[in-house]
Formats: structure tokens, C-alpha cells, sequence
């Protein structure tokens, strides 16, 4: 199977997510209240696909900050949050059409 963030890419292997797109699921991603399924349902990566990019495009120091930060944070996973954390979305993201 291949892996969703594969999918953008063109035959030569560059990503096709646009500089756009590329800082909002990076800003996504550092915000604690968003969580990796509302990036999926936005730009179809999932949360290990989101990893690989956050890789891909960080400082590994900072990458390494953001792993640590993230990893089992429950505002991260819808599955995990609390019933009192109900919107996906902060306030100031926007829905793609």
C-alpha cells in the first residue's frame, strides 16, 4: 500500500503539496488542540505520514522537541481527548471546501 504523503508527490518524487499547504500542516501539527485526524480529513495524510513530513521539513532538534511534545498527548488523538474537548478545529483554522 502506498503511503498517503507518497501520494503528493509527482513520477520525480517531489512533494506537490503546495509552500501553503506545507506550513499549515506544520502549524497544525505544533498546535496542541488539533488533532491528526483533523489534518487527515484536511490534506489526507495521516498522523504517521504527518511524522515523515515534520521530518522531512524540520531541524531534527526540532523535530525532536515536537516528538516529545506530541507523543501521547491526548488533544492530539480524537480518540483520546476528553468529551470536553469537542471541536476539532482552533477558532482561526479554516475548513477547505
Amino acid at each position: 500500500m502506498t503511503h498517503p504523503i507518497e501520494n503528493k508527490r509527482n513520477n520525480n518524487g517531489v512533494s506537490t503539496l503546495s509552500p501553503e499547504d506545507l506550513s499549515r500542516i506544520i502549524e497544525m501539527a505544533w498546535e496542541d488542540r488539533t488533532p491528526f485526524e483533523a489534518i487527515e480529513s484536511l490534506y489526507g495524510l495521516d498522523e504517521s505520514a504527518v511524522i515523515q513530513l515534520m521530518r522531512k521539513e524540520m531541524k531534527a532538534s526540532s523535530f525532536k522537541m515536537w516528538r516529545k511534545r506530541v507523543s501521547g498527548r491526548k488533544t492530539k488523538h480524537k480518540a483520546l481527548r476528553s468529551p470536553d474537548v469537542s471541536r476539532g478545529y482552533c477558532s482561526t483554522q479554516y475548513k477547505r471546501q
